[in-house]
């Protein structure tokens, strides 16, 4: 079920982008970061808000983490798009 948190999240640019980067392929933080003219910690805040919208995952690899995206989280946004359109 769709909660404030997802459309919050997805309220801004910023976290957008992110999730349009993440479609292509998971990344680091650093790597996403790359991307941007903005600091590091606003990525951060950034993909911790992305993170408790369940948007985006992590998965620790080393001394790194890989975000990636939570497809069943942007279907169910699909879905009630499309809902609310019919």
């Amino acid at each position: 079920m769709l909660n404030d948190k997802v459309f919050k999240a997805l309220a801004d640019a910023n976290r957008r982008k992110i999730i349009s980067l993440l479609r292509k392929k998971d990344m680091t933080a650093g790597e996403i970061a790359g991307h941007f003219n903005i600091s590091k910690p606003s990525i951060s805040e950034h993909l911790k808000i992305l993170k408790n919208a369940n948007l985006i995952s992590s998965e620790k690899n080393g001394q790194f983490i890989t975000y990636f995206l939570n497809s069943s989280i942007l279907e169910d946004v699909i879905s009630y798009f499309i809902e609310i359109v019919k």
